[in-house]
């Protein structure tokens, strides 16, 4: 089973969570306070290179007929796209530069070049995800109704083609977010159920119209116009159409690992249902902590992926400005070694590794899987922790007599794998640090 205690888990109290909350809330207010001139000269300084990048990919394709320009220019345009959707469009969404005032950035006003209606995306991410984050049957996004990926969801036939779905979701990624909204598969009963069913149905479908025209359709007919009369109207159009799909696809693909790697690598956790209606804020706090991970990154993929890199900030606060993570993850960084909570982050290509693994071994059976739904690398829950402990116990930090650091949930982890490696078994566990200090001795 998945964390049904997140507290517990954390091995914290909860006067410990909210010390940890009023630390965050007042990480917050310093960048609330501090926001200005140059976040906003960083806005549009994006806006600027995006723009200027997408009409340099559209211009080269007017030479497509050239290998070389055909390259380039999709390229160039997949890039384009990928700042548009990820730093600017995701971002401007989240109300992250409502403070500005400016109605050509703010969350109410911003149509991303993207096939799902901005309308949608605010409520199935800013809404449903990042309040019901990594909670099973709450989150959409934990396996986008598609993939298994984690032991706690049950195992189907269906699961076998866990790869192939998503290698599609990959390629298509766009068209997997527009229709997320729509939740195909629920049973509609009441009449304005129905009809508002049919009302996401049309503005999905109008946008894709959209979209679909505009990439290829109208552009490709332009540069079919204008250049056809020398290279052939048929295939000046195509290759700028082809161009134009590998840009979109390069987004697409790009989307998918970066958002996959914020949300599926080992570490990430998930969580029972729960009631988050009666959340503190603090405890909300403490559940993006635990249900995110980043991956590592210098400034350039750190732009590349919308900033999504610093995924554990981003949702902590979905609505800061987003050139503000870097600097906000090193405080965060800084509360997680006070309360011994682990900072989940690896290179890239680890992580990204991490979740097309999880993918591959949850297409299988549970009976063909070592670990257990309380203790595997992608599926953690407070069990994980209790064997040997007397029933009812309460898992709890500890603060070490010799150096007065604290043991929590990091050092609990570390402390398992050490045992393991030690060959005491999978089911090897940590226990407080008396139990823990007096078995070593023992052993000794």
């Amino acid at each position: 089973m998945a964390i049904t205690d997140i507290p517990e888990y954390a091995h914290l109290s909860e006067a410990d969570v909210e010390a940890l909350g009023a630390e965050l809330d007042a990480i917050r207010a310093d960048i609330e306070a501090s926001r200005g001139e140059r976040d906003a000269r960083y806005l549009r300084n994006t806006i600027r290179f995006q723009r200027g990048l997408e009409l340099t990919g559209r211009a080269l394709l007017f030479g497509s007929t050239k290998k070389s320009a055909w390259w380039a220019g999709a390229a160039a345009l997949g890039v384009a796209k990928i700042v548009e959707n990820m730093e600017l469009g995701h971002n401007v969404m989240h109300g992250q530069w409502d403070w500005m005032n400016d109605p050509e950035v703010h969350s109410t006003t911003w149509e991303w070049d993207n096939t799902d209606p901005s309308a949608h995306w605010k409520h199935t991410h800013n809404y449903i995800h990042h309040k019901y984050t990594n909670v099973l049957g709450m989150d959409d996004d934990v396996g986008y109704g598609l993939l298994r990926v984690t032991r706690d969801q049950r195992w189907r036939p269906f699961n076998y083609g866990n790869l192939v779905y998503n290698t599609i979701l990959a390629l298509a990624f766009q068209y997997g977010v527009a229709v997320q909204h729509l939740e195909l598969g629920k049973k509609r009963r009441t009449p304005e159920e129905k009809e508002q069913y049919k009302r996401d149905v049309a503005d999905v479908l109008s946008k894709v119209g959209k979209q679909v025209a505009k990439d290829y359709l109208a552009y490709p007919a332009l540069v079919a116009a204008t250049t056809g009369h020398k290279v052939g109207y048929v295939n000046a159009y195509r290759k700028a159409a082809t161009a134009t799909a590998l840009g979109n696809v390069i987004r697409n693909v790009w989307s998918n690992a970066v958002i996959f790697c914020g949300h599926f690598p080992d570490g990430a956790e998930k969580f029972t249902k729960q009631d988050v209606d009666n959340e503190t804020q603090a405890e909300w706090y403490l559940r993006q902590m635990l249900g995110s991970a980043n991956f590592d990154a210098g400034f350039v993929l750190a732009f590349m992926s919308g900033n999504l890199s610093y995924q554990i900030e981003h949702h902590i606060f979905p609505d800061l400005p987003s050139n503000r993570y870097a600097e906000i993850a090193v405080r965060v960084r800084a509360l997680c070694d006070k309360y011994d909570l682990p900072y989940t982050s690896g290179p890239f290509p680890v992580q990204y590794a991490k979740t097309w693994r999880t993918i591959a071994k949850l297409s299988l059976p549970n009976k063909y899987l070592k670990a257990t739904a309380d203790d595997a690398p992608e599926t953690a829950s407070e069990r994980r922790f209790k064997q040997g402990l007397p029933e009812g116990a309460r898992l709890q930090a500890t603060i070490d007599e010799q150096t007065g650091t604290r043991r929590g949930l990091r050092s609990a982890i570390a402390g398992l794998r050490e045992r393991r490696r030690a060959g005491r078994g999978s089911r090897a566990v940590v226990t407080p640090l008396r139990a823990t200090r007096d078995d070593d001795e023992a052993a000794a």
